[in-house]
């Protein structure tokens, strides 16, 4: 029987595209639908796309098996982004007002715009996050309504390459799949394995993908710093085939008997490990090219954390991504960073119901992919999104088939296309704008300029007519004075 109510979610994986369709309950919990998965290697490189037309191709692929397990049309997918090319940057707006004055909603509004407007170099802003207000001596998230003459807003902008958010939307388009809007997806992730315990104490959350590590560091509920560093678990693999084997039997090989920590008295130097029937290698250089590289990875990723917060995550450490199952995983990281309190993430704080193996594994595989489902509100079934009913929570909750505005609930929402034209274009008129106010206030100098000239000119002709008249009165004088001494 076809489905008619469900959102599809699909994330663009450094080595695979995932493509998931669910329905939520009324309780928060999901059941998932479908599942379809696609290598993505032919066209995407640590998250970033290279090939349009290869990647275009893997998600109508991706789309097509969605469909037929649904036994339904999609009419538009929520897509997550990441890769290599995100990170964030702090920035700080200050209004200096002329005398003390309440601070008002408008007020704020306007640095959030002023933030927004800031330019990075082949960059730009997919995200503003708040991070504090600064007012006086004071810090505030909501300084609305409090006196003062000088306001500083921090905020926290995750920036990703321009032409990777117009390639990847090209990809869409070529595949004539309609996204009905984008989130970052490490925030996705983040928002569905983060306890509330977690994100208020301050966390690092870091997600062991495949070609890239993804490092986030919240603190007091609002993410601190985020970054994508280009090493994963695959160069683990590639270090495991420089012992003379091919790639897939060192995937292998890492999946079955690779351990990121080994203890020096359980190391046998005689110890062999089969890779194929024919051969095998020693024990002892298998844990050394893993264990070198995985120290590479937990040093980079443990360097990416801000110091000002490293001693003040109370809600210590979360592991997730398919390299968090490694042996020991957890140890590696203890011995390196000094934190007591890790956490692997195997699966999402929502519950889960599927009859899909690879869902119910728990392997932290599946985190980002459920965690856009998640923040899915729109049917993604059947027919054009404006002839749908939108119920996606089992007909006991209705939802309007129209598009909503975009809320600050939704962590890590990227601005669609429209959207971003629109907010460009509201930019070029601000700036054309402030070309033309600043036009006038010059006009208006000038024609100030040229009264006070004027009439400085104007005054020294009265000057010297004043002076012109005393003179020839003067004159006048002394002459008649000169005829009456001579009569």
């Amino acid at each position: 029987m076809p489905a008619k109510e469900f959102i599809v979610a699909i994330e663009l994986g450094s080595t695979k595209i995932t493509g998931i369709a669910g329905n939520k309950r009324s309780d928060g919990s999901i059941n998932v639908l479908a599942l379809a998965e696609e290598d993505s290697t032919p066209g995407i490189r640590k998250g970033m796309v290279y090939n349009i037309d290869k990647t275009s191709q893997i998600l109508t692929n991706v789309v097509k098996k969605l469909k037929q397990q649904l036994k339904s049309e999609i009419s538009q997918v929520y897509v997550g982004v990441g890769g290599q090319s995100i990170r964030s940057v702090k920035n700080e707006v200050v209004k200096q007002l002329a005398e003390e004055e309440t601070i008002t909603a408008d007020m704020i509004n306007e640095i959030m715009d002023s933030n927004r407007n800031m330019t990075y170099p082949d960059q730009e802003i997919l995200d503003a996050i708040t991070q504090e207000y600064k007012v006086g001596a004071q810090t505030q998230l909501d300084p609305v309504g409090i006196q003062a003459k000088r306001i500083e807003g921090r905020f926290l902008n995750i920036l990703q390459r321009k032409s990777f958010y117009r390639s990847l939307n090209k990809c869409f388009d070529t595949a004539n799949i309609a996204i009905a809007e984008m989130f970052l997806a490490p925030l996705a992730m983040a928002e569905s394995v983060l306890t509330e315990n977690e994100l208020r104490g301050g966390c690092v959350l870091i997600d062991l993908g495949a070609e890239t590590t993804t490092v986030m560091v919240y603190f007091k509920n609002i993410l601190r710093h985020l970054v994508v560093i280009p090493i994963g678990q695959n160069n683990i693999t590639k270090d495991i085939a420089s012992l003379q084997m091919e790639e897939n039997d060192a995937e292998n090989v890492k999946l079955k008997y690779a351990s990121a920590y080994t203890d020096i008295n359980d190391i046998d130097d005689d110890q062999k490990v089969p890779v194929t029937p024919e051969m095998s290698i020693d024990n002892k250089a298998l844990i050394d090219v893993v264990e070198a590289r995985v120290q590479e990875i937990v040093e980079n990723a443990w360097y990416q954390v801000p110091g000002e917060y490293k001693n003040k995550l109370l809600g210590g450490m979360v592991l997730t991504g398919g390299g968090s199952n490694m042996k020991s995983i957890k140890h590696a990281f203890r011995n390196h960073t000094h934190m007591d309190k890790i956490r692997i993430a195997s699966t999402v704080k929502q519950s889960i119901t599927s009859s899909i193996d690879e869902v119910n594994e728990n392997k932290g595989m599946m985190c980002t992919a459920i965690g856009l489902l998640a923040l899915g509100d729109m049917n993604c079934a059947g027919m054009p999104a404006n002839k749908r009913s939108g119920e996606l929570f089992d007909n006991e909750v209705q939802q309007t088939a129209e598009k909503p505005q975009a809320t600050t609930t939704q962590p890590g929402r990227v601005l669609s296309a429209a959207e971003r034209k629109a907010l460009e274009d509201k930019q070029l008129i601000e700036k054309q704008q402030a070309i033309l106010d600043q036009q006038r206030r010059e006009l208006e100098e000038m024609r100030l300029q040229a009264e006070k000239e004027k009439l400085a000119e104007e005054n020294k002709k009265s000057k010297k007519g004043r002076f012109s008249k005393f003179f020839d009165s003067l004159k006048d004088f002394g002459n008649k004075v000169i005829r009456e001494e001579e009569d």
